[in-house]
């Protein structure tokens, strides 16, 4: 662990932001797409394991209570509402208001992916082609409350776009070969191929549909989590799941120039969280989970009921899968405000939202 100075630097100033930021926001709108480590309740109703509407999760969330966040306290899409200056987070699409809508909604659903079978062995998901038709949905409504769908989208024009996925399409897919076949039929380098190529045709339905300030979060150490140190018996993170990711996240920052360049009227920017997870701060326990975790479906999360640890300003991992809410604190400010040249390319969240608004012209 190296730049103790900065990473100090940083949580002091992590620690002193406020709640929420006063005045008005930076962006008009936000909107969410991704899987568990920004839903904020779309899994609640969903007939799937992967749900967090029970304690121990939400033990450190405004009233303590349970919202659907697979954490104990806020997520990334949280924290950077936070930081954009809005006073209150982004609903989630499975309970928005149309009146709520023209600030932003929430897609994120746990255990979704690029590919549409990703978590399927979990149940039902709402996996990022889907995301993209509620978001369509949304743009009617829109629609109707502006006048039309020019209207709309001049709107969205305006607005914060963040994307969050890819983990599930590993983690419940490539890395589960008892259940799915991706990994028989593709190598590491072959199966990232794929994923981006989707990703892209996803990518450019959101551009089509207005997205022109697009922040795309990269995968962070999942041969680091628990899940994965358990799986394969060990205390080191696995390399070979690793360099996997890697391979992923090489793709998507090319993909990033290969649609600032076919879309000048847009920006894209690539949020490294591989790089950001490996400074994390004053964390101090990586390796367990600060809960105690199931040993059956849905195995890794926290049993339901029971007490969380006492000290979870210093665990990394809430379960075996999500940060705590600290460790989500913290990458969201360098996502926000990258610390180090490589947090973010070619530029921060910060910056990206300053880059010149354009006008949708279609």
């Amino acid at each position: 662990m190296a730049c103790y100075g900065k990473i100090f630097a940083t949580i002091f100033v992590v620690l002193n932001l406020k709640t929420f930021v006063e005045g008005a926001p930076q962006v008009p709108c936000y909107f969410i797409f991704g899987d568990s480590l920004l839903d904020n309740g779309n899994n609640n109703d969903l007939n799937t394991t992967a749900k967090a509407n029970y304690p121990p999760y939400g033990v450190d969330f405004q009233d303590g209570r349970p919202t659907g966040r697979f954490t104990n306290g806020r997520n990334t899409a949280d924290f950077l509402a936070e930081y954009l200056g809005f006073d209150h987070y982004i609903p989630p699409y499975a309970s928005v208001k149309d009146s709520e809508m023209l600030k932003g909604v929430n897609y994120a659903s746990g255990s979704a992916g690029i590919r549409n079978d990703s978590g399927s062995h979990l149940g039902d998901r709402i996996y990022l082609g889907r995301q993209l038709e509620n978001h369509q949905a949304t743009i009617s409504r829109i629609a109707n409350l502006v006048g039309n769908t020019t209207s709309a989208k001049k709107h969205l024009n305006k607005c914060l776009f963040i994307v969050g996925i890819g983990s599930n399409d590993y983690i419940n897919n490539y890395l589960m070969p008892e259940i799915y076949p991706s990994s028989h039929l593709y190598t590491p380098t072959q199966y990232a191929t794929a994923l981006i190529d989707q990703y892209s045709q996803h990518l450019r339905t959101l551009y089509e549909d207005g997205a022109r300030k697009v922040a795309l979060f990269g995968l962070g150490k999942i041969g680091c989590i628990p899940a994965e140190l358990q799986k394969h018996d060990t205390r080191r993170c696995v390399s070979s799941t690793n360099n996997a990711i890697q391979q992923f996240n090489s793709k998507l920052k090319s993909l990033v120039d290969d649609l600032n360049t076919n879309f000048p009227d847009a920006k894209f920017t690539y949020i490294n969280m591989y790089s950001i997870s490996s400074i994390i701060g004053p964390l101090s326990v990586f390796t367990r989970p600060c809960c105690n975790v199931l040993e059956t479906m849905p195995e890794g999360q926290c049993v339901p009921g029971e007490t969380p640890c006492f000290l979870r300003g210093i665990y990394l991992f809430y379960d075996n899968f999500h940060p705590t809410e600290i460790a989500n604190r913290i990458a969201t400010n360098r996502a926000y405000n990258a610390l180090l040249p490589s947090d973010a390319y070619p530029m921060d969240i910060h910056h990206l939202i300053r880059t010149n608004n354009v006008v949708y012209d279609k």
